[in-house]
This record gives C-alpha cells, structure tokens and sequence, in this order.
C-alpha cells in the first residue's frame, strides 16, 4: 500500500469517529431534553446539572448551545425557575446561564419563554448565592439588545441596585454592568435609577482605577442620576460624592471622563449658587482645563461651559473659555503663521494648564501646612 493510500485510511477513520462522537452527543442531547420534560423532580435536576457540565466542556466551535436549544431544553429549564424546590431552581439556573453565554439566540429565547418574572423573585431572595447567581443570569441577558426594553420593564433594576449596595464585589460589579446595560436602550433611564444607588455607585468609584471600563460604567450611571434633583442630592452630600467626580475628570479616560464631567455640569447648571463653591473647593479647575485640550469633543464642551459657570464674575463680564482660546489662537497666528497656529495654540493651552495646575497645588500644600498643628515642644 503506497504512502497516499495510508493518508487516505487515516483520515477515513477519523471521520467515523467524529461521526460516532456528534451520533452519542446527539443521543445525549435528546435525552436530556426528554427527562427535562417528562421525567420526575430529581430527573430535571439531573438533567439541568449534566447540562451545565456538558456546556462548560464543550469547545466554542461544538456548538453545543445551539444544539441543546434546538432540543428545546429552553423551555423547561425557565419553568424550573419558578419550582418550589431551591435546587431545581439553582439547577436551572446555572444550566441557563451557560446556555446563554456566548450565544444571543439563547439570551433572547431565555427571556421570550418568560424568564424574568422567576429570576426577579430569585433577586428579592435571602440566599446571597441565589440572588448573586439571578444579577448574573440579568446582567448576561441583558447584553442582547431586543432583552433590554424586556428587562427594563420587569421592575429587576430596583433590586439590582439593593444588590450594589450589600452584594459581594462580584455583585456588585455585576449589578452595574446590567444596569448599565438597561440604561443605554431605554429613554427614561433615570426612572430605571433609584437615587438611592449614588452612594454606593460613588464608593465603587472611589475603589476602582477612574481609567478602567468599569469607571466608565459606573460614571455613566452617575451622569444619568446627575439630571434628577433627588440625585444630583445626594451627589452632593455623599462622602467625597464631587471629589470622586473631580478625580475621575482628572485620571479617567476619555468616557469616564466626559460622564464626569457631563454630571458636574448638571450639577452647577441647576443651581451654580448651590453647587459652585462645592464643585470649586475640590480642584475641579485643573483638570476642567485640560479636558477643554485632551477630552473627546463632547467632554470639551461641557469642561468650557462648566468652567464659565464657575468663574467669579458676572455673565457680562465673564471671558468664556471659547473667547479665551481665540485670544491664543490670534497670538499663535502672529508667532508662528495660519499654518502652525493650530499647534501653538494647543500647546499654549497645554501649558496654561500645567502652570494652572501647578499653581493649585501650592495653594493646596500651603492650606494643608497652615491646617497641620504645631507639636508642642517639651
């Protein structure tokens, strides 16, 4: 037998096995769905357990979640949901979080067959693990776009935020991502929001890198608190509520930093006589000023109109933040010509605002020395 016929038999053979492996899965498969729906309690749990198992085994490229739910095991694992038995629950559960993992047909299909009226009682639960297990099942639901108005609607965000406020770390990371999510698909936002989540939204801010996606998600939920009276509130009184916003204006990135800067202008813009000398006594000017250089363009605007409602002066008298850049545009023209203008310009700026910040910080240190008591001499 020559070298290509070997080849040949080798590959023949595989083929056979690949074909009795996906014929045994396929068997598999059915019988599961079949004790999912005809077999007792234990067989359901049983089955939705073997489920999980198979799922978190199987590659990407299997595509076991599909084949599970074109068995229709969808359907019976939502109703075990609603089982007076917590490990039916549980089982189901954690079978229906796999399945809608990687998969937006199977997050869609979870919701349609009627999911969350069961997982919004499992949030109301006393089990910590059950209701952290529910915040994670919405959070990944609600990545699918045509879930969001679903969700929005089943009164879920309200003990997504209890969550924030007495979940694990991982909770609460979870509760926030899934009310981030329902936010940016519904136009009432802020009735989803109970002003009660700035406190808790405002120390997970406070913990976490401003620069990091998760910075980004909590701003913006901050922001979207920020334009209710009720909010902007307790923005205000929380611990260290402003300066959190003004830290996250100075070291967050370019979306953490427009939603913080976009809350603070809400902030000023509804009362500057209330708001202003807060927002000042933190340090906000320093990094409003470069934001009017570094931020996206929307955040440039609101660093300018900020700024310009927290100058000392009247409207009249006041010297906008755009008026200013023209002024150092024109010198950058006669310095250095129309064609380099646009850089000289920028790069002034840029320097205006590291002798600015400068400048803040000495006042800051010569405060903090004039506020440190002396040590009495013995």
């Amino acid at each position: 037998m020559g070298e290509g016929e070997n080849i040949e038999v080798e590959t023949e053979t595989e083929s056979e096995a690949s074909s009795s492996w996906n014929l045994g899965k396929h068997t598999q498969i059915i019988e599961l769905s079949e004790k999912l729906l005809d077999g007792n309690l234990s067989a359901k749990i049983e089955a939705a357990r073997e489920i999980r198992k198979m799922v978190r085994k199987s590659s990407p490229s299997s595509k076991i979640r599909a084949k599970l739910a074109a068995a229709g095991v969808i359907e019976p694992l939502v109703l075990m949901l609603s089982s007076s038995n917590i490990e039916a629950r549980q089982s189901s559960l954690l079978a229906l979080l796999n399945l809608a993992v990687r998969n937006e047909r199977n997050k869609v299909k979870i919701v349609t067959d009627g999911a969350m009226p069961p997982l919004v009682e499992l949030l109301k639960m006393k089990s910590s693990g059950i209701r952290e297990l529910a915040t994670a099942a919405v959070l990944s639901l609600s990545a699918a776009a045509s879930n969001k108005p679903i969700i929005a609607a089943s009164g879920a965000a309200p003990f997504l935020v209890q969550i924030l406020k007495s979940g694990t770390v991982q909770g609460k990371v979870d509760a926030v991502t899934a009310l981030h999510n329902l936010s940016t698909s519904n136009e009432n936002s802020i009735e989803l929001l109970d002003p009660s989540a700035v406190f808790p939204l405002i120390n997970l801010l406070k913990e976490c890198k401003k620069y990091s996606k998760f910075a980004e998600k909590a701003t913006s939920l901050l922001e979207i608190l920020s334009n209710s009276e009720e909010g902007r509130t307790a923005i205000s009184i929380a611990d260290g509520g402003i300066l959190t916003l003004v830290e996250t204006v100075e070291d967050g990135s370019l979306v953490s930093t427009e939603h913080a800067v976009g809350a603070l202008l809400s902030l000023c813009r509804s009362c500057r006589d209330k708001y202003r000398e807060l927002i000042l006594k933190e340090g906000a000017i320093p990094g409003l000023l470069r934001l009017t250089v570094e931020g996206t363009a929307e955040a440039q605007d609101r660093a300018r109109v900020l700024l310009d409602l927290l100058r000392d002066s009247s409207p009249e008298k006041r010297l906008t933040s755009s008026v200013l850049e023209k002024i150092v545009y024109d010198i950058a023209e006669r310095v250095d010509g129309a064609d380099k203008a646009a850089e000289t310009a920028k790069q002034l700026l840029q320097d205006m605002v590291q002798r600015s910040m400068e400048h803040s910080m000495k006042c800051i240190q010569h405060r903090a020395a004039s506020c440190t008591p002396s040590i009495p001499s013995t």
